[in-house]
């Protein structure tokens, strides 16, 4: 799922599982993590956590030298 944020629209990815009491909700490419009691909770409250995080100053210096490139998520099966 991706979703914007600030003024002008920057996309991120959220990877959402589910925990034993609430949904956590991760931004890979950002490294920030929120959660909720449901997914679109989880989600609201990672948006709100990516936006604050991004009012940064040393996080918007950080973006503007380095490109952020949208995450890839994938599935891997194992042996276990």
């Amino acid at each position: 799922m991706l979703f914007w944020c600030g003024e002008v629209k920057k996309y991120f990815s959220a990877v959402i599982t589910r925990g034993e009491t609430a949904f956590v909700a991760f931004c890979p490419e950002l490294g920030v993590t929120s959660q909720g009691k449901t997914e679109k909770n989880a989600l609201e409250n990672l948006k709100e956590a990516v936006e604050l995080y991004l009012e940064d100053e040393d996080v918007q210096k950080m973006l503007q030298k380095h490109e952020i490139k949208k995450a890839k998520i994938a599935t891997i099966a194992v042996s276990a």
